[in-house]
């Protein structure tokens, strides 16, 4: 159950333990997809996914249903666990290996995409560290400009603004590159 003030809207939705396999069911690739764009490093974001959901678990009660959706305060606890990571390292994450396709085109097409995402990658690495979290958080992790709001607490228009001018540089980077 949750509680309420004066019939106003909830303050905490408590995750039950179904509830919480279904978000982990509905989300568990795109929140390692997003870790392992931040961390480049297909071991280490496994590990830390799996810290995130257990972190996620274990905080379930503290979910607030009125400051934004149960993914995105799952990509909040995600990328804090991630950047953890990097911290602990002490060192900036490379850029190398994506996690791998699931679908596999043909070789005329696999090479055009291998030759397409290096090009990406180089550009993507001309961007910050703070222009890469917002395109992870757009495009691995899938989520809303709403959602990347509350996750990097900020506006929803300053993350439209960002994203559109990050995404301008990316594509800039890309033709030079390309």
């Amino acid at each position: 159950m949750s509680a309420t003030i004066a019939g106003g809207p909830p303050l905490a939705v408590p995750l039950e333990a179904e509830s919480f396999a279904e978000l982990y069911e509905r989300c568990f690739t795109r929140v390692y997809g997003y870790v392992a764009s931040l961390l480049r490093d297909r071991s280490a974001a496994e590990d830390v996914t799996a810290q995130a959901f257990e972190r996620a678990y274990r905080k379930r009660s503290s979910y607030r249903a009125g400051r934004g959706t149960t993914e995105a305060w799952l990509f909040g606890i995600a990328r804090n666990a991630a950047l953890d990571e990097l911290r602990r390292r002490r060192r900036h994450a490379e850029l190398g290996d994506e996690p791998e396709d699931r679908t596999l085109p043909g070789p005329d097409e696999q090479a055009e995409l291998a030759l397409k995402r290096d090009v990406v990658r180089a550009a993507l690495s001309t961007l910050d560290a703070r222009d890469r979290d917002l395109v992870a958080l757009k495009f691995a992790g899938g989520l809303s400009n709403a959602e990347i709001a509350r996750v990097l607490n900020t506006t929803e228009s300053n993350v439209g603004t960002r994203l559109h001018r990050t995404v301008t540089k990316l594509r800039k980077a890309c033709d030079e590159l390309a």
